[in-house]
């Protein structure tokens, strides 16, 4: 199957894109989930620039990387948020904030989104990972009491604002990979069942699986796998530990920054958390998913120089082929 492990250069935007190709390629990875913020890639100038896309297949060739997908959740964020406030003016370009009011926000998001499907195929790459946002989110605690109408209106408004742009994915031919993750629309199990169904479960709109947010969730990253084969669009590989079980530390991390040991849970660099990768790889052997794995480091307590080349060979060292045959083959008599 020999999978591709890439680097999602989401936590690198700060360095120039040059300078993180050159660091992916020092430690060993194949390519690149580009991030599409920093100037890692640019989808306005991408359509705009008819050398653009040119020049970023050159700076990849020049460091034997390839490109698997690119990665637009800050923008992709903004397109169903509510409410839209200062958290959105600082991760969107001043371009998509505009003056701020938020439904212009969300509809320029949302053409921002379109317009990534276009530049993506013009890339070559046929996968966009990101967020959706949510208009019911801040929900979530169920109080004051939330009516089921309020729900439902938060579905159909996913469905109303990402029918469109999906439409353009069809188009030409790239799929969308959203990352199940609280604050979007769907953030577990049952939430992503209801998200497929609120769009038909349309083939342009799939996960991208992501372990570190179901194990604080006490999710099963496994069985997600199987049950959701196949949607599984693309595979980031970043992990959690939970610290919960004193009294004090619970699952919702008590509004105390990354790498607090107060929290119930931490981002961890891959390896050092509690996802049971083995299982995990076994699992996507099982689904026959043969996609990029893409390493997203994550760790506020821990230097990502250290962490990125060091989740590289932890990850190489756990996702071993499937077999081409069952062990016990070599015992028939009828070879």
């Amino acid at each position: 199957m020999a999978r591709p492990i890439t680097l999602f250069t989401g936590q690198w935007a700060d360095l120039p894109f040059d300078q993180v190709c050159r660091l992916a390629s020092e430690w060993g990875y194949d390519g690149l989930e580009i991030a599409c913020w920093g100037d890692h890639f640019e989808v306005d100038r991408a359509l705009a620039d008819d050398g653009y896309v040119d020049r970023k297949r050159e700076q990849l060739a020049e460091y034997d990387l390839r490109v698997y997908a690119i990665s637009n959740h800050l923008v992709g964020q903004a397109v169903c948020d509510h409410p839209i406030d200062e958290r959105h003016r600082d991760i969107l370009p001043a371009r998509i904030w505009g003056d701020g009011e938020p439904e212009g926000v969300r509809r320029r998001a949302a053409d921002e989104i379109r317009d990534t499907a276009r530049a993506a195929a013009k890339l070559g790459v046929n996968t966009v990972v990101g967020f959706t946002g949510s208009s019911i989110w801040h929900t979530v605690a169920m109080f004051p009491p939330v009516p089921p109408s309020m729900i439902e209106r938060g579905y159909a408004d996913f469905a109303d604002r990402w029918n469109p742009i999906l439409d353009v994915f069809a188009e030409v031919g790239v799929r969308f990979a959203h990352e199940v993750h609280p604050s979007e629309i769907a953030y577990d199990y049952w939430t992503t069942k209801r998200t497929l169904e609120a769009i038909g479960h349309r083939p342009e709109f799939g996960l991208n699986w992501d372990p570190s947010h179901f194990v604080w969730q006490d999710l099963d990253p496994v069985n997600f796998i199987l049950d959701f084969a196949d949607r599984i669009y693309h595979v980031d590989c970043k992990d959690a530990k939970v610290r919960t079980g004193d009294g004090r530390r619970g699952r919702m991390a008590s509004h105390l920054p990354w790498a607090d040991l107060r929290r119930g849970w931490d981002f961890v660099s891959t390896g050092h958390g509690d996802v049971p990768w083995e299982d995990c790889f076994r699992a996507l052997n099982t689904i026959g998913y043969d996609g990029p794995l893409s390493i997203e480091w994550e760790d506020a307590g821990m230097d990502r120089l250290v962490g990125a080349p060091e989740a590289l060979r932890f990850v190489r060292g756990l996702a071993f082929d499937a077999p081409s045959s069952a062990f016990d083959a070599a015992f028939s008599s009828n070879r």
